[in-house]
């Protein structure tokens, strides 16, 4: 049922689950229609726009051309440079643009990814297959590897690389798959609203989540023109809100049931909640004043049985979290 707005619901959730070189990523709540209004540009972006690293130019040793064969290997050039550009570099250095690399192989050999790793590029498909080297053979060949976005034809190339190379089609993007569902939500009663579920998968070159981040930064320069001519202002503030396995942190401390003296300890030094505890650590704690070491120890032991190690300091963001609850309750009571 559609209800009179007069401004649309901002999403809050973002969950990202990463597991090797794939992501799932889901972001909501959407208002209607608004889930693909996002998600189409975001997956533009991701397969057209990330960076990434390819050879675009090769030079064999004995060989003139991309249709000619080299003496003493399996494959011709043209399979040759099919199988390399299976292989995903990485150059080492995040400052260089480009690099050159040269290699001299001596056969009998099965050539793969690895063999090509050095000290100026990585390699992150090492078990790609090559080529294989005969007996009393030796195989030189140098590379121009070269950092880039999308895909780019070997004729826009050939002009910027030197007479003595060949000019390959380079496929940059570290992107192997970037796909979205847009699935329906329940919020508060309401069913018109929406979930972006993606699958992001790379080569490793670069890892899921960082693509999108990557992703979501570019698309946002893209709107650096309205902010500057039309003085958008962006005033949308979210609202985070602890995970429900730290809620019981804003359980006042009657919740551990303490002996009398301990609770009374807490209580004169204004301590109203569990959270309070689990932020002071240990060491705080024993520095309350008339808390003996009984009493530091039942409180330990009172934390550890809601899950709580108060020597075991809780993530950052966390910390922030529970604060800024812990001090709205205390305002409020």
């Amino acid at each position: 049922m559609n209800k009179i707005k007069t401004k649309l619901s901002i999403p809050n959730k973002l969950d990202i689950d990463v597991e090797g070189n794939k992501a799932r990523v889901e972001i909501y709540p959407f208002e209607k229609g608004y889930g693909i209004t996002l998600a189409h540009p975001i997956r533009r972006v991701l397969l057209a726009s990330t960076v990434g690293y390819a050879p675009v130019a090769i030079k064999i040793e004995g060989v003139a051309h991309e249709f000619d064969s080299i003496k003493g290997v399996f494959e011709d050039v043209a399979t040759f440079i099919i199988n390399l550009k299976n292989v995903r570099f990485k150059i080492k250095d995040t400052s260089l643009d480009e690099v050159e690399v040269s290699y001299s192989f001596a056969g009998p050999k099965e050539l793969f990814g690895k063999d090509l790793e050095n000290d100026k590029v990585g390699i992150v498909t090492p078990d790609a297959y090559i080529a294989t080297l005969n007996e009393d053979v030796s195989l030189n060949f140098s590379l121009i590897i070269k950092k880039g976005m999308g895909f780019v034809a070997s004729e826009n190339i050939r002009d910027e690389i030197p007479a003595d190379y060949i000019a390959l089609d380079a496929f940059f993007s570290p992107i192997k798959n970037a796909i979205y569902e847009i699935e329906n939500l329940l919020v508060k009663d309401e069913t018109d609203f929406e979930k972006i579920v993606f699958t992001i998968e790379t080569d490793g070159q670069i890892a899921p989540d960082d693509a999108l981040k990557d992703a979501v930064n570019k698309l946002f320069s893209q709107f650096a023109i309205f902010t500057e001519k039309f003085d958008v202002v962006q005033n949308v503030e979210f609202e985070e809100k602890l995970d429900d396995a730290y809620k019981v942190l804003t359980d006042t401390i009657e919740s551990l049931n303490l002996r009398s003296r301990s609770f009374n300890c807490l209580n004169n030094a204004n301590i109203k909640y569990v959270g309070e505890l689990v932020l002071m650590g240990s060491n705080e704690i024993a520095k309350i004043k008339n808390l003996g070491k009984k009493s530091l120890d039942e409180i330990t032991e009172k934390l550890e049985s809601i899950g709580f190690n108060v020597n075991e300091p809780l993530p950052e963001n966390v910390k922030k979290l529970l604060q800024k609850e812990i001090d709205k309750l205390k305002e409020e009571s």
